[in-house]
């Protein structure tokens, strides 16, 4: 069971005071998150990758490599990286030149992307959504298997039997397939074999335990091990030593942050009320003190297959010494719990078989 954290530095306006914080300084914020992540022993960071004012992270791969020379350990991805209007070969050289520089610990999270901002922004039709993205995870992954590529689609150039560098050191680069719980997007992963993450931000996490088992059903039966195969869950949260102190400090942002994205998508109205439902333990959002987060990831990994946890955080802007101290919480006692309480589960079911 592996643990992490995800983020989308954003810069929205303070809650409290009205101001904005520069890219500049978000960005500087969150190498410092991802090199605590990795001294207190958490196993993967992930930048996600947005085109508007309010985010300040465009290309997760400078990122990441910003942090990659400061750390040892810890495993550097998108989160996602939006595949469909990307160059999958320029994707695979930057993530190529992460693991390099990190020695083997980078990993690309390609999605389809819940914003479409960079679609007008690098000259894609939006009626091409999802041709888009199969086309270029087809191109993704043949640049993955081999060093010469010869390729032809239908909205990039044809490829005759060029190289692209630099190559990885791990072999394969790992590629997981993000999805909000769309279907086909979960059958395709399955089909390809490749690992999973679903963003896990509403309702009850229980409701993804089918779309697991529809994952492996479709791996197995394009002759994939389901065994071996990876299920992640990117999921917005906050930790503090006590449960309410937890849910105070995380709520404002949150609030603030959901609204926004809502009227922009037409939701409805996002209050206290709705929040606290979601922070029991049957709810989507893991917040609150350790013992309460960690309860909730172990029933995640028994009840719906999560082999990897990453904690969202923060949702919105919140302070920096916040977010310091719930990284550090998440991987000095949260963890532990959650890896020894998993480490004793699956050996009694070994037992068992």
């Amino acid at each position: 069971m592996e643990i992490g954290v995800s983020t989308f530095v954003e810069t929205s306006p303070d809650v409290e005071t009205g101001e904005v914080m520069s890219h500049a300084q978000r960005l500087r914020e969150v190498v410092e998150e991802i090199v605590l992540a990795d001294q207190v022993g958490l196993d993967v960071f992930g930048v996600g990758e947005h085109h508007r004012k309010d985010y300040a992270a465009s290309s997760p791969a400078i990122v990441l490599a910003a942090a990659a020379s400061q750390t040892k350990r810890i495993r550097l991805t998108s989160a996602v990286t939006v595949l469909s209007s990307a160059d999958p070969v320029r994707v695979f050289q930057d993530f190529a030149t992460l693991d390099g520089i990190s020695n083997g610990r980078a990993e690309i999270m390609a999605g389809r992307g819940s914003f479409i901002e960079s679609f007008p922004l690098f000259g894609y039709d939006l009626n091409d959504y999802d041709e888009l993205f199969d086309e270029k995870l087809e191109l993704l992954l043949k640049i993955r298997e081999s060093e010469m590529v010869t390729w032809k689609g239908g909205h990039r150039p044809a490829i005759n039997h060029l190289g692209v560098y630099p190559r990885p050191v791990q072999n394969p680069l790992p590629v997981w397939i993000g999805s909000g719980g769309n279907t086909e997007s979960v059958i395709r992963a399955g089909l390809l074999g490749l690992p999973l993450v679903l963003a896990i931000i509403g309702g009850s996490p229980l409701q993804f335990a089918p779309l697991v088992q529809l994952y492996k059903k479709a791996a197995a039966h394009a002759g994939h091990d389901e065994m071996q195969l990876l299920v992640a869950s990117h999921s917005h949260g906050f930790i503090a030593e006590e449960t309410q102190v937890a849910a105070d400090k995380f709520f404002p942002s949150t609030q603030a942050s959901m609204n926004k994205i809502g009227r922009e998508r037409g939701w409805g109205h996002y209050d206290r009320t709705s929040f606290d439902a979601a922070c029991t333990f049957e709810g989507a959002l893991y917040v609150g003190d350790p013992e309460t987060v960690a309860r909730k990831i172990i029933h995640l990994r028994k009840h719906v297959g999560i082999t990897r946890f990453l904690l969202h955080v923060p949702v919105g802007t919140m302070r920096h010494e916040d977010v310091m101290r719930a990284i550090e919480l998440l991987g000095t006692e949260v963890a532990p719990r959650v890896r020894e309480d998993i480490s004793r589960w699956e050996a009694e079911n070994e037992a068992k078989q």
